[in-house]
Order: structure tokens, then sequence, then C-alpha cells
């Protein structure tokens, strides 16, 4: 009887081990990044972008000139925005994402965001005045420099999200006294497919390895630029 109960317990020993390794090797597992696109080569002076991070969501700040100096939907989006020097770029829950309201009245639908697959989404454009250096403290702050390419496949990536009407980003939301605007997003938000994992999948289309599976935290996401920082200044002149 034991040698049938310890026989029966090994496929499923096996099977646990197995699983615990499959986790284990998409947690250490990193997408490769493009040398093509970054770092930037030498004589290229790049383009200087940031990452911001609140605790839980990450935004990325670029320059507002490179961006209206493209062609194309986001560039025509980014002008038609209240006056700043930088724009703000996020994604997020459509309804969630733009709800201001406080956090514990919001909760079901935080939930719903979370747990419902196949929410809408949006993406966020927002000017700022401001230098992001003054705008923000430097422990939420990375900021480092991309190749001229590398920003370009950024913005490309970015500007893929757009849900477009008749080749034109479309206003989704705005909210009253904030130069925020909100355009739909054809992808869809939920647990498996956060605000951290887009935020990642935009530094990877930039040539930044990144590990997709960590990308849950916005820690993780920081981690990326900071290991960003390490490698430019590790690289030799």
């Amino acid at each position: 009887m034991r040698r049938r109960n310890a026989s029966a317990r090994l496929p499923v020993a096996i099977a646990a081990a197995a699983a615990v390794a499959v986790m284990a090797a998409l947690w250490t597992w990193t997408a490769p990044g493009d040398p093509a696109l970054w770092p930037p080569a030498a004589g290229d002076a790049g383009i200087e972008v940031h990452l911001l991070n609140n605790g839980f969501h990450t935004d990325l700040v670029l320059p507002r000139s490179a961006l209206e100096a493209r062609t194309g939907p986001l560039a025509e989006a980014v002008r038609g925005l209240p006056p700043g020097d930088w724009i703000l770029i996020g994604w997020g829950d459509a309804k969630f994402y733009v709800d201001q309201s406080p956090i514990g009245d919001r909760l079901p639908d935080g939930a719903r965001a979370f747990f419902r697959p196949g929410n809408a989404s949006v993406l966020m454009l927002d000017p700022a005045q401001r230098d992001p250096r003054q705008l923000f403290a430097e422990d939420g702050r990375r900021s480092f420099r991309l190749s001229s390419a590398g920003f370009e496949a950024m913005a490309a990536h970015v500007e893929s999200s757009l849900d477009l009407a008749n080749g034109r980003a479309r206003v989704a939301a705005a909210r009253t006294g904030d130069d925020a605007r909100f355009f739909a997003s054809h992808e869809h938000f939920w647990i498996g497919r956060l605000c951290n994992h887009w935020s990642a999948g935009v530094l990877n289309a930039a040539g930044l390895p990144i590990r997709p599976w960590r990308a849950f935290t916005s820690a993780e996401v920081m981690a990326t630029a900071e290991r960003t920082q390490l490698d430019t200044a590790a690289a030799p002149d």
C-alpha cells in the first residue's frame, strides 16, 4: 500500500517541480534589447527622456519638440494639447485611470479593472510646462538618453496603441481644470496587462532589455531604467 501511495504521489511531485521550474524561468527571463537602437552610438547626442513612478504606476515623460517633429496621429494629438515643453505619457483603464475620486470609493471599480478581461483603455497625454527634474523628486524619477532611432521606435510604439478614427487619435476623456487628455486605445486593460507592462513594452521598443514577467510592478520598470543608466555609465567612450 505504501509503495502504491508513493508511486501515485510521484507524478504529482514531478508536475509540481516542473511548474516551479517554468515559473522561475519566466520570472528571470529577459526580453533582449536592440543594440541598433540602444545605447546611443558615438556621435549620437540622443534624446533625453524620463520615467516616473508614483508607487504603483509609471509614466514616461518625453520632449514635446521631438514628438511634434514627427508625422502621424501622435504628433497631431500632441500639437493639439495645451502649452508645455514636456509630455507625460501613460496608459490605463478607460474609467479607473481617469477617475480621481478618493480611492476608497473606487475599490469595486478597481476590482473590475483588474479581474475582468477586455476592459477598454486610454492613452494619457499630459503637458508639463516645467522641466521634469523640477517637478518630480529623484526618488520617483529616472532620467536617461535614447538614441534618435530608439526615440523614434518608442514614439511609434506609443502611437500604435491609439484607436484611430479616420486616421486620427480621438479623445475619450478629459478632466475639468486638467490639461491631460485621454485618447482611446485599442488595447485591453486587466491584471494580465497593466500600466507597468505597457511601460515596459514601450522601453523595450526603444531598444532596452526588459523582464516582462516582473513588469507587474512599477519598481521593476524603474529597475529597467536603472540598469540602463548603469550600463551607459559602464560603456567605453
